[in-house]
């Protein structure tokens, strides 16, 4: 590795934190650098990413500084987050497991960086949350008042029962719920980081995001309080949908009932740009997936299988004359890419 001498946190302290995704590629080079055997033309490529920008060269100082106390910040933490690392640094490079590791090797590393560390979005908040599904996996579970939860790709929740509320937090993903009635008549919650949606007698979805959540329901109403909105809470009745941020609630919109085909293993387009399409479909696949912007504004429509992305993206091409490139960069990351097909070019 590089020997040049490490800069110290305190010579950098002035300047601007280093990008969340800059950060995290400076990870991967760290993990791709440890194999056995290093190709000569992955040293070549490691000294020309360092070289192309001066938050590159930062950031990997910033690494050569704390490198020798990733282990002992590993071993401070809880033991669910420590399995799940250990676990994910034995599989293949390119599964989401590994690439959650490296995400949380970066949030380690970086910690100085307060953009980096406060999203809510860490991967070890996900771990140790009390039920979790993994990219394309989804999961269901009944809880102790009868009260089912189907929980979408990617999402994880904690559930919390006491003597006067039922309350889940979606720490992250998508949720369909479908409540039981209570016989201690405690409120039904799904709570998360924009405010909390309240069951009243219903069968809803709630989806997170990093600044909103989507709540959809499907039987019943649903009772929407924003964390910090000085406005009154609002009802949503079955048919109806919204969006919420912390501080303000969008007009209600017609419910699409399709919203919830993934809990049948589907996705449904009816007239979406491929790449919103794609954006959607990447949430249950392993690999990056994402389209040349000269076809973004293709439009796509039918049902597809989510347990198989890769006969969705062959549909795509064979429908509308597109290629498939699949590329798998040195360390270990794989990415989809759609274009026209060659003989399309040409007629253009």
């Amino acid at each position: 590795m590089d020997s040049s001498p490490a800069t110290s946190p305190a010579a950098t302290s002035g300047a601007p934190p280093i990008p969340p995704a800059i950060a995290q590629r400076a990870v991967e080079w760290l993990v791709a650098l440890q194999a056995e055997q290093v190709p000569p033309a992955l040293w070549d490529e490691w000294q020309h990413w360092r070289a192309a920008h001066p938050d590159h060269q930062r950031a990997w100082q910033r690494i050569e500084a704390v490198n020798g106390q990733v282990f002992d910040k590993l071993r401070q933490l809880a033991p669910p987050v420590k399995s799940a690392i250990a676990q994910a640094t034995l599989t293949p490079p390119h599964s989401p497991a590994r690439r959650q590791a490296i995400t949380t090797l970066a949030v380690l590393l970086f910690a100085g960086s307060a953009a980096w560390v406060v999203r809510e979005r860490t991967p070890w908040r996900e771990w140790v949350a009390d039920h979790r599904t993994g990219p394309g996996e989804r999961h269901t579970l009944e809880l102790d008042d009868g009260t089912t939860l189907v929980l979408n790709t990617a999402s994880a929740v904690n559930v919390s029962f006491t003597a006067t509320e039922r309350r889940v937090r979606l720490v992250t993903g998508e949720v369909l719920a479908t409540t039981a009635r209570d016989v201690a008549g405690r409120p039904f919650l799904i709570e998360t980081g924009q405010g909390e949606a309240q069951a009243l007698g219903t069968r809803y979805r709630v989806r997170a995001g990093v600044e909103s959540t989507d709540v959809a329901v499907f039987e019943g109403a649903v009772r929407i309080t924003p964390l910090r909105a000085a406005a009154p809470a609002q009802l949503l009745e079955a048919g109806q949908q919204a969006r919420f941020s912390a501080d303000v609630i969008a007009a209600p919109q017609a419910l699409d009932r399709d919203s919830i085909a993934w809990t049948e293993g589907i996705i449904v387009a009816k007239g979406v740009r491929l790449a919103d399409f794609l954006a959607e479909l990447d949430r249950y696949s392993p690999r990056s997936l994402s389209c040349d912007p000269a076809i973004a504004d293709l439009r796509v429509s039918g049902s597809y299988p989510l347990a198989d992305i890769d006969k969705v993206l062959d549909t795509l091409a064979a429908m509308l004359s597109l290629r498939v490139e699949s590329v798998t960069r040195f360390w270990g990351r794989q990415s989809v890419r759609l274009s026209l097909a060659s003989d399309r070019q040409a007629e253009g």
